[in-house]
């Protein structure tokens, strides 16, 4: 059975459009794009529609794809300062010779949206509630939440190693008091630890890594990413040979840039109410 999370993200929007309706402040996001590459401009332009249709203001400041990373980083000193900019965030990925960690890790916490600074990760490995989720790893947890699953009684394993997904959603799941095993693209016998959980978290980058045989019945499988081979999309899960009469997994692709822009919006209702 394939995961409704086309409704999942519709559901999260009207709730936002409703409270934002009812602010006499509209919130604002605003957002830098560095690098016009296809992935970027994706995300960019659900941003905007997204935005537009919760009734969020959505301002874009574009670069140059050739800036170097010191004047981008000028640019952010710029946003930390300004007291009009409450909250933004940098489009990843940015160009090559631009060090993500450094752009992030320039961001000033408090106007974190994405919630990728370093100090406000470590606020999820403290069980720190009362601020946000990254998004993706909220879109995951939304998910889980979604189909009325009691994470105390699952095994939960997350395959992965970045610390925009896997870090942050391990933590969630460890909170949540899951049982969470850890593994990655490079995990000998990946099969012996898959078959023992009841969830599935695969955010590897590598394609078809996660197969039908690898699953016991009755799981959730939850894909986040993909990998361009040869102009072709491949997702981490074999999601077509995996058999929907025993399993419920995410439709890929589908909407997982809706999902984690409604946690992106989510995010900035939040921050605007507590401004406010």
């Amino acid at each position: 059975m394939l995961i409704d999370w086309k409704n999942i993200a519709l559901q999260i929007y009207d709730k936002i459009k409703a409270k934002v309706s009812m602010m006499d402040k509209k919130p604002t996001l605003w957002a830098i794009l560095v690098w016009n590459n296809s992935s970027s401009l994706r995300y960019i332009n659900q941003k905007r529609k997204w935005a537009k249709y919760t009734w969020i203001n959505f301002e874009l400041l574009e670069l140059s794809e050739d800036i170097t990373e010191k004047k981008l980083l000028k640019k952010i000193e710029s946003f930390n300062k300004d007291k009009n900019i409450s909250w933004y965030i940098v489009q990843l990925p940015l160009p090559k010779h631009i060090d993500e960690k450094n752009i992030i890790n320039a961001i000033l916490p408090e106007k974190d949206i994405d919630w990728f600074h370093p100090e406000n990760q470590g606020k999820l490995l403290i069980w720190d509630k009362s601020w946000f989720i990254p998004c993706t790893p909220a879109w995951i947890m939304e998910i889980i939440k979604s189909e009325d699953i009691d994470l105390v009684w699952k095994v939960v394993c997350v395959i992965g190693r970045s610390n925009i997904v896997w870090k942050p959603v391990t933590n969630l799941l460890i909170n949540a008091w899951a049982t969470v095993i850890s593994c990655n693209s490079k995990t000998m016998d990946l099969t012996s630890y898959t078959n023992k959980a009841d969830i599935v978290v695969v955010a590897a980058w590598k394609p078809n890594l996660l197969k039908e045989n690898m699953l016991k019945k009755w799981w959730i499988v939850i894909d986040v990413w993909f990998t361009v081979v040869d102009e072709i999309i491949y997702w981490d899960a074999d999601t077509v040979n995996i058999d929907k009469a025993w399993h419920k997994v995410t439709p890929v692709p589908g909407w997982v840039w809706a999902l984690t822009v409604a946690m992106l919006m989510k995010n900035t209702l939040k921050s605007s109410k507590e401004q406010q």
